[in-house]
């Protein structure tokens, strides 16, 4: 028997004897345990590619190969993707967003092992980026292939989706809960009692199978010593603060760094000025090199040896002034290394190098303050506190932030400062960025889902699925008599005037010219250019419905013109894009 007709009849046996809700909860469940196992590989091939370059440079005694390691598995990265991909393999989460708004939530099936290898190259050889975006866009493919598979609809595909993604975050971080929040908060699904058990059941699913082959230890231990005074949450305030204004220099220098990237049209340029700049900052900035988790649980830990231990800066004492300058310039460095890693064509995500700045202005602002005397706070804290704020702050979830580092270290007595920093921090980001890391880019096209299912529905929609075709074209040099001959025939009471070229010239009303049509010894005299008129208002293919509905509010049209580089395109009518609307308002609240 062939895999169709056996897949056909478990579908047939499965819409007979299991309900569409039981349906989902059993492929919950799978979607769980696959995107847990893709994060197991993750972590595993990473550690992997690690011990080979640390015992290969070890063992060679050539510690300056640490300077070329991140650019070989860049160009490593580049070469797969190239030659035995063949296709883009994009940012993990900004895709997972990308085939949930404009794609109808399709990813292409290479995306379930592409990011595995392309970020195990990128960050087992020393990229300064995470795991997280990759393991993400893994679990989503998985889940959104599997829909596929199965032939569920856009609604059912989308919750596999958000459970891939949790998932993912659950087994990568072992936070479960957070991973949860970070499905709703980040990736956008709709909180409904008919969501939350699948996602419950798989963010459990992944996080048991990462536990079986990765231990049950937090990433970042952390033991509470002391919990908080009321005094100290001022400082917390102010720690919010900080992490809001360096979680929006963060998003500023990605987007620079990553517009200047995407100016140079040659990928092996960017391949070799992309590696150069790496070798560069690992020569002052060693500690950048791979996700920074020794660096992280080192400022948790209260020790900061990995300032000095090795580096140009090796040789200098350990005084407040060149710990103050150290410090500073690890935080703001580490984002350039991050988007230069991307920029070159590294594959990784974006969470690890957050909390690794997270950590480090934590510490910073607690060091400052505890030197000028004003009160004696507790360093390994903020540290922890800080994490939490730049998550909130450069991803523009203040929940996520909240419950990872809640999750991560098991720090639920430090609730109160979390929320504070994270909240303040969240704040002062949306202030100065409208759009995330994440989002900026779909912004930007107008592809971007929110949590306002009006806004969704636009952005779902497509202009080039409205346009109507079926009016009756005539050239500008054709007489009123040709015209009349046209109109016998047509069923449309609009006349688009259209050159040899294609090109719009104008267009012809009836209402206007109901008089002189019944004037025979006009026809030959008057020609259509004469009597033609040019519209105020056209859109464009390309165009958003969003644009589309702003101009049917100006204008007061019931037909807009299409116009692609002058050329005529067709119609769309006011009553068929309401219909359009409202059949994909019917079909995004239909039951799962």
């Amino acid at each position: 028997m062939s895999g169709e007709k056996l897949l056909k009849k478990i579908l047939i046996w499965r819409l007979r004897h299991v309900s569409n809700r039981q349906f989902l909860i059993i492929l919950s469940i799978i979607t769980g345990i696959a995107a847990g196992t893709a994060a197991v590989i993750i972590k595993k091939s990473v550690g992997y590619i690690h011990h080979i370059v640390h015992d290969t440079i070890a063992l060679s005694g050539f510690e300056w190969l640490y300077l070329i390691a991140p650019g070989v598995g860049v160009l490593l990265t580049v070469l797969f993707i190239k030659y035995v991909v063949r296709r883009p393999v994009r940012h993990g989460i900004p895709n997972v967003l990308y085939a949930i708004s404009k794609n109808q939530g399709k990813m292409n099936r290479h995306n379930m092992i592409s990011s595995v290898i392309a970020s195990s190259f990128t960050v087992g050889f020393g990229g300064s980026v995470g795991l997280e975006g990759p393991t993400v866009s893994t679990g989503a493919a998985i889940g959104a292939n599997l829909g596929k598979l199965l032939h569920l609809n856009y609604r059912q595909i989308t919750l596999l989706l958000g459970c891939a993604c949790a998932g993912a975050m659950s087994a990568i971080f072992k936070a479960p809960i957070a991973a949860i929040v970070f499905a709703l908060e980040v990736i956008m699904l709709d909180l409904t009692l008919t969501s939350l058990v699948p996602l419950l059941l798989s963010s459990a699913s992944a996080v048991v199978v990462s536990y079986l082959f990765l231990g049950q230890e937090v990433v970042y231990p952390f033991v509470v010593e002391h919990t908080y005074t009321l005094r100290e949450l001022t400082f917390y305030v102010l720690l919010g603060l900080a992490c809001g204004f360096v979680a929006t220099y963060f998003t500023r220098m990605y987007k620079y760094i990553e517009h200047l990237f995407e100016k140079i049209n040659n990928g092996w340029s960017r391949l070799a000025i992309g590696a150069f700049c790496l070798g560069i900052l690992m020569i002052f900035f060693p500690h950048l090199f791979g996700e920074g988790y020794e660096v992280i649980n080192g400022a948790l830990n209260g020790e900061l040896s990995y300032l000095h231990d090795v580096g140009i800066f090796s040789h200098l004492n350990e005084s407040f002034v060149n710990f103050l300058i150290i410090m500073t310039l690890t935080i703001g460095v580490k984002v350039i290394a991050t988007s230069v890693t991307f920029g070159s064509g590294g594959v990784g995500g974006i969470f690890a190098p957050t909390l690794f700045m997270g950590a480090n202005t934590g510490v910073l602002f607690a060091t400052i303050i505890n030197k000028f005397g004003w009160i004696d706070l507790p360093v390994k804290n903020f540290a922890l506190i800080g994490m939490a704020g730049l998550i909130a702050g450069v991803l523009h979830a203040p929940l996520t932030g909240l419950f990872l580092i809640a999750d991560l270290s098991g720090g639920y007595t430090m609730f109160l400062p979390l929320m504070i920093t994270a909240t303040i921090s969240f704040v002062v980001a949306k202030t100065f960025e409208k759009h995330s890391v994440y989002t900026h880019q779909l912004a930007q096209r107008k592809e971007l889902l929110t949590h306002d299912k009006d806004q969704n529905i636009m952005t779902m929609m497509d202009v080039n699925k409205l346009i109507e075709t079926d009016f009756a074209i005539i050239s500008p040099d054709a007489t009123l008599g040709d015209l009349v001959k046209v109109i016998s025939k047509a069923h449309r009471n609009l006349f688009p005037v259209v050159d040899e070229e294609g090109i719009l010239q104008g267009m012809v009303k009836m209402d206007d010219i109901r008089v002189i049509i019944f004037q025979p010894e006009q026809y030959d005299k008057i020609k259509v250019k004469d009597i033609m008129y040019m519209p105020e208002y056209f859109i464009s293919p390309d165009d958003s419905m969003e644009d589309l509905v702003e101009i049917f509010r100006k204008s007061g049209r019931f037909n807009i013109a299409v116009i692609n580089k002058g050329k005529y395109r067709g119609f769309i009518s006011r009553a068929n894009a309401f219909t359009a609307y409202r059949n994909q308002l019917k079909r995004f609240s239909s039951h799962y």
